[in-house]
């Protein structure tokens, strides 16, 4: 007994000194107290808020960390907006939380520093949804426009111009004295217009904001001035309210405002049409009667529409509208365009900066039109001075011109397979085209156009012969299908003036190529020995013949020149066209057109002609844009036309062409 005593005093005194111990620790645990960062406190004082967050409740808690004054705000608010914010179960603290393996890193928002590694079931991630999420936007914009970084205040524009708000026209007007970099201050000063247009409050700076856009063609400035004269069609009983800003009064029945849209505006009962009413009436007809009245009487206009009201009456059809009835309604209202807008002076300003801007926008559309035309008309000239070359010294009707085109474009692709650097590949193509096509030019010249000197009609024939069978040989060595002959970068965007006038860099440098042979072909005509041979031919061969120059190699020589230059033609025509055997045909036509308005043989006269044709094609294109066709049998009804009156061209050649 005694022995047992004494174990269970033993085993007293033994819990008792581990539950003094127990409480000497738990009393040493809960006086250690964890210092907390300044961001971090802030994140805890609206720690309830961001767990448990809407898009009503949650804008304390963001202008909280927003108005802090700390470094941190824009880190914090860019994690919490791509949902990287995560809370610790333990203590409830906030972090950036990353993934790393299986586990997931913890970096404080003070230090930026990762202080633990956790697994998923410690953290639990904050999922703002995208009320919230644009709600934090809207503060993060503050700091991003005054970020040093130039490229995040680019950021923070290229978001304002997607998202703007009424909220965000304040810090955007902040940033702005601020701002040293000129091309970001002129952006920003533009988007403060652009945002006080929509959404400005003092009418005043609305409209001094609308007046100084009015000059801009950019599509997002007519995107904010549309909605502030965007109308609607109401209709009142008696007066228009002196509180609405009145577009313009309707009248029914014009084209403003047909009868049956101001009838849809009264709220009446359906319409029923004259067409209508007759169907129901012939459907309702009982034992010769209609609504008790004899289907003879039907005939009368009134008595259809009594009939109708007596069936109406008796529950047979549907209440529904006569003509008459239409009439009264509408003679009861007044019917009205409103506008949206309430301010009247600011519909008014928006009307004007409308005007002003399709005004200019015409303007520009004009320029654009005679880039287009210019950049048509250099293709066609570099199409067609090497068929004026042939024909106005030799007199030669060469129809496989396109085909010389066509083993330009194609010498193009076969570098750019050898050569991928597509800018050295452009670089050796243009005088290997020449030099493959020259050669072709003199062959021909040598073995078939020799022999039909003074004979047109074979020489047609002939060079027509070759034609299809130079395209049937390219089809037997590239194929059917079209070829790529791609350019370099540097030649892949575009020159962009404003939102409506624009010009490929590709026909850019087709424009600078045609200038530069144009300067080419003067300098060998004017200043080489070859020039000098071939005006003497031109003018009289017999004379030059006599004075010792060949008129046979002078033709060679001139015949592969006018193939080489088709040649380079194929390889500029080829950078932005399909490369296919069939594509010298494309411009064939346009070739013999443009020498023969031109001016055979000469080169000025190539040169307007090309550009009175390109300027015509695009002319015709810009009145019917759906049809192309249309615009090329127009155009050669032009050139028939105008060659009865003209028959030499603009430029008539002297010599022997002339002659003929």
């Amino acid at each position: 007994m005694l022995k047992r005593l004494v174990v269970v005093v033993l085993a007293l005194v033994c819990l008792g000194t581990q539950i003094v111990a127990q409480g000497d620790q738990s009393s040493d645990t809960d006086t250690t107290v964890v210092e907390l960062g300044p961001m971090q406190q802030v994140l805890q004082a609206n720690a309830e808020i961001i767990v448990e967050s809407s898009r009503r409740t949650i804008q304390p808690a963001i202008d909280a960390v927003a108005n802090s004054g700390l470094e941190a705000a824009p880190f914090v608010l860019g994690t919490w907006q791509d949902r990287d914010m995560w809370q610790r179960v333990s203590d409830g603290l906030f972090f950036k939380v990353q993934k790393s393996g299986s586990d997931y890193e913890l970096t404080d928002f003070d230090t930026g520093e990762v202080v633990a590694t956790v697994t998923k079931d410690d953290i639990e991630q904050i999922k703002p949804n995208s009320g919230i999420r644009g709600l934090i936007a809207t503060a993060l914009v503050t700091f991003q426009l005054n970020d040093p970084d130039p490229a995040k205040r680019r950021e923070a524009l290229d978001s304002l111009e997607r998202n703007a708000n009424a909220d965000l026209l304040g810090p955007l007007r902040d940033s702005i004295e601020t701002e040293d970099d000129p091309t970001i201050r002129a952006r920003k000063e533009r988007l403060e217009k652009l945002i006080t247009i929509t959404y400005g409050n003092d009418p005043e700076a609305r409209i001094a904001a609308i007046e100084a856009m009015a000059g801009d063609l950019g599509v997002d400035v007519r995107a904010a001035l549309n909605p502030l004269v965007a109308t609607r069609t109401r209709a009142f009983d008696g007066e228009v309210p002196e509180s609405m800003n009145v577009a313009k009064i309707l009248r029914p029945g014009t084209d403003d405002l047909s009868r049956e849209d101001a009838y849809a505006l009264t709220d009446g009962e359906p319409l029923l049409t004259d067409d209508a009413l007759r169907g129901v009436l012939q459907a309702n007809i009982v034992d010769g009667q209609v609504g008790g009245i004899p289907v003879a009487e039907l005939s009368d206009p009134a008595r259809r529409i009594a009939a109708f009201e007596a069936l109406e009456a008796a529950g047979t059809v549907p209440a529904a509208a006569t003509e008459a009835d239409v009439d009264a309604a509408i003679a009861t209202k007044v019917f009205a365009s409103v506008y949206a807008e309430p301010n009247p002076d600011i519909t008014a300003a928006a009307n004007r900066a409308l005007g002003r801007i399709e005004t200019k926008v015409g303007m520009n559309q004009v320029l654009d039109l005679g880039l287009d035309a210019l950049s048509l008309a250099s293709i066609y000239f570099l199409a067609a001075i090497g068929l004026a070359i042939t024909f106005g010294v030799m007199g030669v009707i060469n129809m496989a011109h396109g085909e010389f085109i066509m083993m330009g474009a194609y010498t193009g692709y076969v570098v750019q397979q050898i050569i991928p650097n597509h800018t050295t590949s452009i670089i050796v193509a243009i005088p290997l085209a020449f030099a493959v096509t020259f050669a072709a030019g003199v062959a021909m010249e040598r073995l078939v156009i020799r022999w039909l000197y003074n004979r047109p009609l074979e020489t047609l024939l002939a060079t027509f012969g070759i034609s299809i069978a130079l395209q049937q040989l390219a089809k037997n060595i590239f194929g059917t299908q079209a070829r790529p002959l791609t350019s370099p970068d540097w030649l892949g965007g575009a020159w962009v003036l404003n939102d409506v006038v624009s010009i490929s860099t590709v026909r850019i440098a087709i424009f600078v190529l045609a200038l530069i042979f144009l300067a080419v072909f003067l300098f060998i005509m004017k200043r080489t020995r070859l020039g000098l041979e071939t005006r003497a031919v031109t003018q009289n061969p017999g004379m030059a013949g006599a004075m010792g120059i060949n008129p046979g190699r002078v033709n060679m020589l001139t015949f592969g020149l006018g193939s080489g230059i088709a040649g380079i033609a194929g390889v500029a025509i080829g950078l932005y066209a399909q490369v296919t055997s069939e594509i010298g045909q494309a411009y064939i036509v346009q070739s013999f057109m443009t020498v023969v308005v031109g001016g055979v043989g000469n080169i000025w006269g190539t040169l307007l002609g090309a550009g009175l044709i390109g300027s015509l094609h695009k002319g015709i294109e810009w009145f019917n844009p759906s049809n192309t066709l249309a615009a090329q049998t127009y155009m050669i009804i032009f050139i028939i036309i105008f060659i009865q009156f003209r028959p030499r061209g603009i430029i008539a050649l002297k010599g022997r062409a002339a002659g003929d």
